[in-house]
């Protein structure tokens, strides 16, 4: 077991375990802490570099969860096999995160009853205050019609951000705008039409708009099975050229995340099959313990990645504003080709947003989310365990607005999907039997307590 030694920068404003997880990372990536070599234990890294047992664990979970190192039962922590071609495609500034834009130390939470909406979830003041000064300031603008690419100081926002947040490098011109996730792929069929790919691989389960959309514009669709550590791999076309449509941070129907050695495993699939990625880093700020998984589009500068994200979970639902960041290459030629597909994402809203994250309340209102989320989830929990323990079984995620709940009993999923509706809770059913997703984020934290003890009796009749 090799040693150990990071200096740790004290006047730095990046935490101790950051700082920690850097070291730790930088050293497996360049096999200085070679394929599977035992780390020190949380106790001997603690004593040894002064730092408390807590923040090493915090270090270490976060290495776990990106697929850094493992951890073997009664054995202790090694690293995971990451190869010396892969190691090299990483930037060192991908490790640069906007460390204040995730920090803990986030202000109280105000709790208020109602269901279905919870005031808490949004500062709709601060928004109205942003819309008011684009209508005062920037109103002549609102005669034009909106660029087909999105608002230009919106998309310089939406960079900026995407580099502080999710280690991901681009342009402004490298981004398209549009109106939610549909149109978004309405695009990107278009896209991949001009690349001259007529085949799409898809999670499943997955979205089905996105599923809906590809089939109905022609694309041939290979379904593609999602397991513990992500979509296997193995089962991906081969030798056909093709776009897999992947959530490598958080799976929405599993809650899954694909370690980084699998990442490049994908990365390396796409390269020698002549094929892209559609990755969908949707929720990817809601992460609720340690800080958000590196986006797949962070770790290479090749041409065969395109990052999609939206704020439609961590703003409101009736905004409608999403995003896709293409290669360099890709965006010069698809940005003469959206020309002729006129911009259907409010101009009013764009700007809005803009102003929104340039003041800095967007990234305020993540670390409010974050907390109140965690809050929310842990109480959720706690009263699935205490009302239900012997007929639901929780699928808890460390990150998105949702949970997914197994009902035993063989009930039809679409009557446990009424019986929530009829209580106001927001529930979903999914292709696998028994399987439920509940939206925890609209409901009010004081009331979780009552609404699931509710649910759980009328599930039981």
């Amino acid at each position: 077991m090799k040693a150990v030694l990071p200096v740790l920068d004290e006047s730095r404003k990046k935490p101790y375990y950051m700082q920690l997880y850097d070291y730790l990372r930088n050293a497996v990536l360049s096999g200085e802490i070679g394929e599977n070599e035992r780390l020190p234990s949380l106790r001997s890294l603690a004593g040894s570099t002064g730092l408390s047992i807590t923040t090493v664990e915090k270090a270490y979970n976060q290495l776990l969860v990106e697929g850094y190192i493992t951890s073997r039962a009664q054995s202790g922590y090694y690293a995971a096999h990451i190869s010396s071609a892969d190691a090299r495609t990483v930037h060192s500034e991908n490790s640069v995160f906007d460390t204040e834009l995730y920090s803990e130390d986030n202000a109280g939470i105000t709790q208020q009853q109602n269901w279905l909406w919870d005031p808490d979830c949004f500062d709709f003041n601060k928004w109205k205050k942003c819309m008011n000064r684009v209508l005062n300031e920037y109103s002549s603008s609102l005669f034009f019609e909106s660029s087909p690419q999105g608002e230009a100081a919106l998309r310089n926002e939406i960079a900026r951000y995407l580099y502080r947040s999710r280690g991901v490098t681009c342009r402004p011109e490298q981004i398209v705008v549009a109106a939610g996730t549909q149109q978004i792929t309405n695009h990107l069929a278009t896209l991949l039409r001009e690349l001259h790919v007529e085949h799409v691989a898809l999670e499943h389960p997955g979205y089905t708009p996105v599923h809906n959309t590809f089939r109905d514009r022609g694309f041939a669709i290979t379904q593609v099975a999602v397991a513990d550590n992500g979509l296997v791999l193995e089962k991906l076309p081969a030798n056909i050229r093709a776009a897999v449509y992947v959530s490598p941070s958080n799976h929405s129907f599993t809650g899954s995340v694909m370690p980084v050695g699998r990442r490049y495993e994908l990365l390396r699939w796409a390269i020698s099959n002549d094929s892209y990625i559609i990755e969908d880093d949707y929720d990817s700020e809601l992460r609720y313990s340690g800080r958000p998984i590196p986006a797949l589009r962070s770790l290479t500068d090749d041409e065969r990645v395109i990052y999609l994200g939206s704020f439609s979970s961590t703003l409101f639902a009736a905004v409608k504003i999403s995003y896709m960041v293409l290669p360099p290459q890709i965006a010069e030629s698809f940005t003469k080709t959206l020309q002729y597909y006129p911009q259907t994402c409010s101009k009013l809203e764009q700007l809005t947003l803009a102003i929104f994250m340039q003041t800095g309340w967007y990234q305020t209102h993540i670390r409010k989310l974050r907390k109140l989320y965690s809050q929310k989830l842990a109480r959720l929990s706690e009263a699935l365990r205490r009302e239900a323990s012997d007929l639901v079984s929780l699928r808890s995620t460390a990150s998105g607005i949702s949970v997914l709940l197994t009902v035993r009993g063989g009930r039809d999923p679409l009557q446990l999907k009424e019986d929530a509706a009829n209580l106001g809770i927001p529930v979903s059913t999914t292709s696998e039997p028994g399987l439920l997703i509940l939206y925890y984020n609209q409901i009010p934290l004081e009331d979780i307590p009552e609404v699931i003890r509710a649910l759980c009796i009328r599930w039981r009749t």
